[in-house]
């Protein structure tokens, strides 16, 4: 066995090349690696093996033979990278008009935009003073820097700023889709560290569409699997993989507080950080600690602290000012506290969803990343065996220690991918979005330099269904309703006779309130939802909107509008109410899976009406008088 040591830039570094005499058929251990005088800090090494028998089998080529294929396939890879990457602006920009959860709106550019702009929105109980189960200051960097720009643009007379909904939908997305690219610099940087071939592992993360849809949305998830990224970056450098230990070297100090101040800040995002954070920070701590035992990974953790505790006090600071009121100006608000009190409920989760406790592991997984999370599960049944292998051989006592088994990049990465999938398990309330933050080490891990990755056509076919499904169909006219009713309700009316009007919402998602752009305070316009109400209770729901005293006289102060927004599957519900139907505007694709429509409809020739969103104009029912409904309008 000769053991070799690679410096960055390929040079071999002084006293790598090292023969050690073995038995034959025992491979021969890596001694420690050193750079020459003063590379410590500018060069990485990376320690491997190679045999003899593998260096002598291979003859060499001539310059150019076997390097040409290998250069056309990175470029072609570098292209379809920025193809992609491309693909993601584009997108955002058109928009996308898939509704993927509500929280998507009610965690940040809703709360936001009432802040900054002083729109009607509706305020979620997280963002309640009596809850403050959400620090503000995350959506404030994201959401509200993108509301303020937008004000300042229609203040200096550059365009119409904040004054349209397209504008306040694609505003904090744009901002998102940006961030994003930093998961694209954190694999290009991270690969090398793992073992992974950059270019494949960047082009499986930008064909992702939970690339394409999750995070160029506004969720705080986004934000956690962003600061993943940039954690796996900070410590990388100091846990990437050998084949033997190597001599732990002091590194800067403010790397450590770095790091601290990123586990703080991803906490206060979402305190589930804290489980992705996990097994970085133990890679981390035992690499750099200078002695055996659990002191010195201690002392090592104790450097994250100043940084921590900086970035904490910022976020309590913050906090308490966003929640503070009279009654209780002079409280602390620990945002963390009040969302772990509120979510280690099991009544508390029940009111959102219970589900079991492999959701994430045999569902959801499988619905986010597809092929790479059954990859995966391949990857960990083969390290598992390998491991009993090893036990079972070596006995307990001479098994290999936590380094022989952390000897490859592999057992690590399915640590940094398997760990949090497990910890968020224990919880019984279990989203698919939870789980996008391991998107990093899942294409590191399904990258290696030695392979291709195989399946690539169902590969791509799921990432395309998946981006229709979650970026177009699901819920996917509720947005684009909204925008045609931002135009109605803001449509010139005269000034002797104003317009009151009703928008009443069933069977859909939690409308954002502030898309509508409509004042806070005098709005004429009323925003109703219903959720998945039963028949009976929106048909007594509209007789009483429909007999509000200044709608009720017919030339009266108010001319009354009543819009009902609902999926085709459940427009037959309205009708049952017998108002007459004024108008009738269909938005296409909606698909609702709570309300999903039947395999008969779509096979039928009304299959459109179906998948679509239906906004109706209902008149006031009158007494044995029926009107004749208005033909469809499709915009």
């Amino acid at each position: 066995m000769i053991p070799f040591c690679m410096t960055r830039g390929g040079k071999m570094g002084r006293g790598c090349l090292q023969l050690k005499a073995t038995n034959p058929g025992v491979p021969a251990t890596c001694g420690p690696c050193t750079a020459s005088p003063g590379a410590e800090e500018s060069q990485m090494q990376v320690c491997g093996t190679r045999t003899a028998s593998e260096a002598t089998e291979k003859p060499l080529e001539a310059p150019g033979t076997g390097s040409r294929p290998q250069l056309d396939l990175k470029m072609a890879l570098r292209v379809l990278w920025g193809s992609l990457g491309l693909l993601r602006l584009v997108w955002c920009l058109l928009p996308q008009t898939g509704y993927v959860h509500p929280d998507e709106f009610f965690q940040s550019p809703e709360v936001m935009a009432e802040d900054i702009l002083g729109v009607e929105a509706a305020r979620p109980w997280e963002f309640q003073a009596a809850s403050s189960c959400r620090s503000p200051l995350l959506p404030l960097l994201t959401s509200g820097c993108a509301f303020w720009l937008l004000r300042l643009w229609g203040r200096w007379g550059l365009g119409p700023g904040a004054a349209s909904g397209y504008a306040l939908l694609v505003g904090p997305r744009l901002l998102l889709t940006g961030l994003s690219f930093g998961l694209d610099l954190a694999v290009y940087h991270l690969a090398p560290h793992w073992g992974a071939e950059r270019w494949r592992a960047l082009v499986l993360l930008a064909g992702s569409y939970v690339t394409l849809v999750f995070y160029t949305r506004t969720f705080s998830n986004a934000i956690e699997g962003l600061f993943f990224a940039g954690l796996l970056v900070l410590v990388s450098p100091r846990v990437a993989w050998s084949p033997a230990p190597r001599q732990p070297a002091p590194g800067p100090r403010w790397c450590g507080w770095l790091l601290g101040g990123v586990v703080a800040a991803g906490f206060f995002n979402r305190p589930t950080f804290l489980a992705f954070a996990l097994v970085p920070l133990f890679l981390w701590s035992i690499c750099s600690a200078t002695s055996p035992g659990f002191k010195s990974p201690m002392k090592e953790a104790l450097v994250l602290l100043p940084g921590a505790t900086l970035v904490a006090a910022v976020f309590v600071a913050v906090d308490s000012w966003y929640f503070s009121s009279p009654s209780r100006a002079s409280a602390l608000v620990l945002t963390p506290a009040n969302f772990l009190y509120y979510n280690l409920d099991p009544q508390n989760l029940a009111r959102h969803g219970t589900h079991m406790r492999l959701t994430h592991l045999a569902v959801n997984g499988f619905l986010l990343f597809g092929m790479l999370h059954a990859w995966a599960l391949q990857a960990a049944w083969q390290q598992l065996q390998a491991s009993l292998q090893a036990f079972a051989q070596a006995g307990f006592l001479r098994a290999p220690g936590g380094w022989g088994l952390l000897s490859s990049p592999r057992p690590c990465l399915l640590l940094l991918y398997f760990t949090p999938l497990a910890l968020l398990s224990a919880f019984s309330h279990q989203e698919a979005r939870f789980l996008i933050p391991l998107l990093v080490p899942l294409v590191l891990l399904c990258s290696p330099q030695t392979q291709p990755v195989p399946c690539k056509g169902t590969l791509v076919l799921f990432n395309v269904l998946g981006a229709l499904l979650f970026g177009c169909l699901h819920q996917g006219g509720l947005v684009p309703g909204l925008g045609h009713l931002e135009q109605v309700v803001h449509a010139p009316a005269l000034p002797s006779r104003p317009t009151h009007y009703t928008l009443l919402f069933t069977h859909t998602y939690m409308p954002p309130r502030h898309l509508l752009h409509l004042p806070g305070l005098g709005s004429s316009v009323e925003v109703v939802d219903m959720g998945g109400t039963e028949d009976w209770v929106l048909c007594r729901a509209l007789n009483n909107l429909t007999r509000q005293p200044a709608c009720q006289v017919a030339g009266g102060p108010w001319l009354c509008r009543l819009f009902v927004v609902t999926p085709g599957t459940t427009r037959p519900a309205t009708e049952k109410c017998h108002f007459p139907l004024k108008s009738e505007t269909l938005l296409f694709p909606h698909l609702t899976l709570e309300d999903p429509p039947a395999l008969s409809s779509l096979l039928s020739g009304a299959w459109r009406d179906h998948l679509s969103l239906h906004i109706l104009e209902l008149g006031a029912k009158p007494d044995n008088v029926t009107e004749k409904p208005l033909a469809k309008i499709q915009p």
